[in-house]
Protein backbone atom coordinates (compact mmCIF):
# COMPACT_ATOMS: atom_id res chain seq x y z
CA UNK A 1 0.00 0.00 0.00
CA UNK A 2 2.81 2.15 -0.62
CA UNK A 3 1.77 4.82 -3.17
CA UNK A 4 4.92 7.22 -2.84
CA UNK A 5 5.63 7.31 -6.23
CA UNK A 6 2.25 7.56 -7.57
CA UNK A 7 0.01 10.20 -9.28
CA UNK A 8 -3.88 10.59 -8.04
CA UNK A 9 -6.31 12.44 -9.35
CA UNK A 10 -9.78 12.35 -7.84
CA UNK A 11 -12.53 14.37 -9.12
CA UNK A 12 -14.66 16.14 -6.52
CA UNK A 13 -12.03 15.43 -4.45
CA UNK A 14 -12.34 18.73 -1.87
CA UNK A 15 -15.58 17.51 -0.48
CA UNK A 16 -17.53 14.84 1.26
CA UNK A 17 -16.13 10.94 -0.19
CA UNK A 18 -14.09 12.50 -2.43
CA UNK A 19 -11.97 14.81 0.41
CA UNK A 20 -11.70 11.33 2.36
CA UNK A 21 -10.14 9.80 -0.60
CA UNK A 22 -7.74 11.71 -1.47
CA UNK A 23 -6.55 12.03 2.24
CA UNK A 24 -6.39 8.24 2.06
CA UNK A 25 -4.16 8.12 -1.03
CA UNK A 26 -2.04 11.32 0.51
CA UNK A 27 -1.39 9.42 3.78
CA UNK A 28 -0.27 6.99 2.07
CA UNK A 29 2.59 8.75 0.39
CA UNK A 30 0.90 9.70 -2.92
CA UNK A 31 0.74 13.14 -5.03
CA UNK A 32 -2.74 13.97 -5.38
CA UNK A 33 -5.08 15.74 -7.84
CA UNK A 34 -7.61 16.99 -6.75
CA UNK A 35 -10.97 19.07 -8.89
CA UNK A 36 -14.12 20.36 -7.48
CA UNK A 37 -16.70 23.44 -9.27
CA UNK A 38 -16.69 24.44 -5.08
CA UNK A 39 -13.64 27.40 -5.20
CA UNK A 40 -13.66 27.68 -1.45
CA UNK A 41 -13.49 23.97 -1.21
CA UNK A 42 -10.54 23.84 -3.82
CA UNK A 43 -8.54 26.80 -2.04
CA UNK A 44 -8.85 24.58 1.41
CA UNK A 45 -7.23 21.36 -0.47
CA UNK A 46 -4.28 23.61 -1.41
CA UNK A 47 -3.86 24.71 1.53
CA UNK A 48 -3.76 21.20 2.96
CA UNK A 49 -1.19 20.19 0.60
CA UNK A 50 -2.73 19.18 -2.91
CA UNK A 51 -2.83 20.11 -6.17
CA UNK A 52 -6.22 21.83 -6.58
CA UNK A 53 -8.01 22.99 -9.31
CA UNK A 54 -12.28 24.28 -10.28
CA UNK A 55 -12.80 22.42 -12.54
CA UNK A 56 -16.85 20.84 -14.22
CA UNK A 57 -16.20 17.05 -15.41
CA UNK A 58 -19.71 17.60 -17.61
CA UNK A 59 -17.84 20.20 -19.18
CA UNK A 60 -15.43 18.34 -21.65
CA UNK A 61 -13.72 21.24 -22.62
CA UNK A 62 -12.62 21.91 -18.97
CA UNK A 63 -11.58 18.16 -18.12
CA UNK A 64 -9.42 18.95 -21.38
CA UNK A 65 -7.52 21.71 -19.73
CA UNK A 66 -8.03 19.79 -16.49
CA UNK A 67 -5.77 17.20 -17.98
CA UNK A 68 -2.95 19.31 -19.48
CA UNK A 69 -2.85 21.31 -16.13
CA UNK A 70 -2.03 17.64 -14.81
CA UNK A 71 0.75 17.33 -17.45
CA UNK A 72 2.54 20.10 -16.58
CA UNK A 73 2.44 19.61 -12.85
CA UNK A 74 2.72 15.78 -12.62
CA UNK A 75 3.97 14.51 -16.18
CA UNK A 76 1.29 11.50 -16.66
CA UNK A 77 -1.15 9.76 -14.16
CA UNK A 78 -1.40 6.26 -11.94
CA UNK A 79 -4.71 6.40 -10.63
CA UNK A 80 -8.08 8.05 -11.64
CA UNK A 81 -10.71 8.32 -9.68
CA UNK A 82 -13.84 9.13 -10.97
CA UNK A 83 -15.80 10.43 -7.99
CA UNK A 84 -17.95 12.88 -9.48
CA UNK A 85 -21.76 12.49 -9.06
CA UNK A 86 -24.89 14.43 -8.08
CA UNK A 87 -27.79 12.79 -6.57
CA UNK A 88 -30.37 14.00 -9.74
CA UNK A 89 -33.75 14.56 -9.02
CA UNK A 90 -36.16 12.44 -6.68
CA UNK A 91 -40.09 11.79 -7.91
CA UNK A 92 -42.23 9.40 -10.13
CA UNK A 93 -40.74 9.57 -13.34
CA UNK A 94 -44.00 11.35 -15.12
CA UNK A 95 -43.00 14.31 -12.67
CA UNK A 96 -38.95 14.09 -13.49
CA UNK A 97 -37.57 17.45 -14.95
CA UNK A 98 -35.96 16.62 -18.58
CA UNK A 99 -33.58 19.06 -17.67
CA UNK A 100 -32.70 17.81 -14.14
CA UNK A 101 -32.77 14.20 -15.68
CA UNK A 102 -29.91 15.34 -18.59
CA UNK A 103 -27.90 17.24 -15.62
CA UNK A 104 -27.81 13.87 -13.81
CA UNK A 105 -26.59 12.22 -16.54
CA UNK A 106 -23.85 15.15 -17.90
CA UNK A 107 -22.03 14.64 -14.46
CA UNK A 108 -22.64 11.07 -13.44
CA UNK A 109 -21.31 9.37 -16.69
CA UNK A 110 -20.64 11.93 -19.26
CA UNK A 111 -18.65 13.70 -16.74
CA UNK A 112 -16.62 10.11 -16.49
CA UNK A 113 -16.60 9.86 -20.28
CA UNK A 114 -14.84 12.75 -21.02
CA UNK A 115 -12.16 12.34 -17.87
CA UNK A 116 -11.99 8.87 -19.19
CA UNK A 117 -11.28 9.84 -22.17
CA UNK A 118 -8.71 12.23 -21.67
CA UNK A 119 -6.92 11.10 -19.40
CA UNK A 120 -5.78 7.79 -21.14
CA UNK A 121 -2.91 9.42 -22.63
CA UNK A 122 -1.37 10.23 -19.46
CA UNK A 123 -2.34 6.62 -17.99
CA UNK A 124 -0.86 4.66 -21.14
CA UNK A 125 2.47 6.97 -19.66
CA UNK A 126 2.65 4.23 -16.74
CA UNK A 127 2.93 0.52 -15.95
CA UNK A 128 -0.25 -1.00 -14.27
CA UNK A 129 -2.53 2.14 -14.28
CA UNK A 130 -5.50 2.09 -12.83
CA UNK A 131 -9.37 3.66 -13.07
CA UNK A 132 -11.79 3.87 -10.43
CA UNK A 133 -15.36 4.77 -11.28
CA UNK A 134 -17.97 5.73 -8.38
CA UNK A 135 -21.07 3.53 -9.20
CA UNK A 136 -23.73 2.61 -6.32
CA UNK A 137 -25.96 0.92 -4.83
CA UNK A 138 -28.22 2.42 -6.71
CA UNK A 139 -25.75 1.03 -9.71
CA UNK A 140 -27.33 -3.05 -9.33
CA UNK A 141 -30.88 -2.27 -7.40
CA UNK A 142 -33.75 -0.16 -8.58
CA UNK A 143 -34.82 2.46 -6.61
CA UNK A 144 -38.26 3.81 -6.85
CA UNK A 145 -38.67 7.69 -7.05
CA UNK A 146 -34.52 7.88 -7.96
CA UNK A 147 -34.70 6.62 -12.00
CA UNK A 148 -32.29 9.58 -13.20
CA UNK A 149 -30.13 8.85 -10.29
CA UNK A 150 -30.10 5.06 -10.42
CA UNK A 151 -29.59 4.50 -14.41
CA UNK A 152 -26.97 6.68 -14.63
CA UNK A 153 -25.13 4.99 -11.69
CA UNK A 154 -26.15 1.12 -13.84
CA UNK A 155 -24.30 3.02 -16.88
CA UNK A 156 -20.96 3.19 -14.77
CA UNK A 157 -21.12 -0.59 -14.22
CA UNK A 158 -21.34 -1.17 -17.64
CA UNK A 159 -18.88 1.70 -18.64
CA UNK A 160 -16.58 0.19 -16.17
CA UNK A 161 -16.90 -3.35 -17.46
CA UNK A 162 -16.43 -2.61 -21.08
CA UNK A 163 -13.14 -0.44 -20.43
CA UNK A 164 -11.56 -3.57 -19.05
CA UNK A 165 -12.16 -5.69 -21.46
CA UNK A 166 -10.63 -3.15 -23.64
CA UNK A 167 -7.99 -1.44 -21.41
CA UNK A 168 -6.83 -4.76 -19.92
CA UNK A 169 -4.17 -5.71 -22.89
CA UNK A 170 -2.56 -2.63 -21.60
CA UNK A 171 -2.24 -3.19 -18.05
CA UNK A 172 -4.44 -0.56 -17.41
CA UNK A 173 -7.30 -1.69 -14.65
CA UNK A 174 -10.81 -0.21 -14.27
CA UNK A 175 -13.32 -1.41 -11.21
CA UNK A 176 -16.70 0.41 -10.00
CA UNK A 177 -17.26 1.34 -6.43
CA UNK A 178 -20.66 0.65 -5.23
CA UNK A 179 -21.14 2.54 -1.85
CA UNK A 180 -24.57 2.01 -0.08
CA UNK A 181 -26.28 5.11 1.81
CA UNK A 182 -22.92 6.91 2.41
CA UNK A 183 -23.23 8.86 6.26
CA UNK A 184 -23.97 12.63 5.30
CA UNK A 185 -25.51 15.99 4.00
CA UNK A 186 -26.25 14.28 0.89
CA UNK A 187 -27.81 11.56 1.99
CA UNK A 188 -29.90 13.60 4.70
CA UNK A 189 -30.71 15.73 1.43
CA UNK A 190 -32.40 12.82 -0.41
CA UNK A 191 -33.80 11.40 2.18
CA UNK A 192 -35.79 14.64 3.42
CA UNK A 193 -36.80 14.33 -0.72
CA UNK A 194 -37.87 11.22 -0.12
CA UNK A 195 -39.93 11.71 2.58
CA UNK A 196 -41.44 14.50 0.72
CA UNK A 197 -42.56 12.64 -2.19
CA UNK A 198 -43.56 9.90 -0.07
CA UNK A 199 -45.68 11.96 2.44
CA UNK A 200 -43.55 10.19 5.40
CA UNK A 201 -42.35 11.96 8.67
CA UNK A 202 -38.35 12.29 7.56
CA UNK A 203 -37.59 10.15 10.58
CA UNK A 204 -39.35 7.31 9.51
CA UNK A 205 -37.61 7.26 5.92
CA UNK A 206 -34.10 7.86 7.16
CA UNK A 207 -34.56 4.75 9.88
CA UNK A 208 -35.45 2.69 6.67
CA UNK A 209 -31.98 3.97 5.00
CA UNK A 210 -29.96 3.15 8.34
CA UNK A 211 -31.78 -0.38 8.15
CA UNK A 212 -31.37 -1.28 4.37
CA UNK A 213 -28.25 -3.16 5.31
CA UNK A 214 -27.69 -6.13 6.91
CA UNK A 215 -25.24 -4.06 9.32
CA UNK A 216 -28.26 -2.05 10.03
CA UNK A 217 -25.99 1.32 9.48
CA UNK A 218 -24.82 3.73 7.50
CA UNK A 219 -21.64 3.55 5.11
CA UNK A 220 -18.68 5.93 5.91
CA UNK A 221 -16.60 7.86 3.85
CA UNK A 222 -13.82 6.29 5.13
CA UNK A 223 -14.94 2.84 4.24
CA UNK A 224 -15.17 4.37 0.28
CA UNK A 225 -11.48 5.56 0.60
CA UNK A 226 -9.94 2.18 2.02
CA UNK A 227 -12.00 0.51 -0.87
CA UNK A 228 -10.32 2.91 -3.24
CA UNK A 229 -7.03 2.57 -1.71
CA UNK A 230 -7.10 -1.11 -2.11
CA UNK A 231 -8.69 -1.16 -5.77
CA UNK A 232 -5.69 1.01 -7.21
CA UNK A 233 -3.15 -0.95 -4.64
CA UNK A 234 -0.76 -3.99 -6.14
CA UNK A 235 -2.94 -5.78 -3.78
CA UNK A 236 -5.82 -6.02 -6.12
CA UNK A 237 -3.64 -6.34 -9.45
CA UNK A 238 -5.64 -8.74 -10.47
CA UNK A 239 -9.08 -7.42 -9.68
CA UNK A 240 -10.45 -5.74 -12.97
CA UNK A 241 -13.99 -5.43 -13.93
CA UNK A 242 -15.33 -5.50 -10.73
CA UNK A 243 -18.40 -3.67 -9.35
CA UNK A 244 -17.11 -3.68 -5.67
CA UNK A 245 -19.83 -3.09 -3.38
CA UNK A 246 -19.22 -0.85 0.14
CA UNK A 247 -22.82 -1.58 1.30
CA UNK A 248 -23.20 -3.36 4.76
CA UNK A 249 -24.99 -6.14 2.14
CA UNK A 250 -27.52 -3.88 1.21
CA UNK A 251 -30.56 -5.78 -0.70
CA UNK A 252 -33.62 -3.47 -1.24
CA UNK A 253 -32.93 0.39 -1.57
CA UNK A 254 -36.00 2.74 -0.51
Amino acid sequence: MDFSSKRVLVTAGANGIGLAIATKFKAHGANVFVTDIDPDAVEKARAEGFHAAVSDVSDESQVQDLMARIQDDFGGLDVLVNNAGIAGPTGPIQSLNSADWKATFDVNIHGQFYCIKHALPLLRSTPEASIINLSSAAGRLGMAGRSAYSASKWAVVGLTKTLAIELGAEGIRVNAICPGAVNGPRIAAVIAAKADMLGEPVETVSALYHNQSSLGRLIEAEDIANMALFAASDMARNVNGQALAVDGNTEKLY
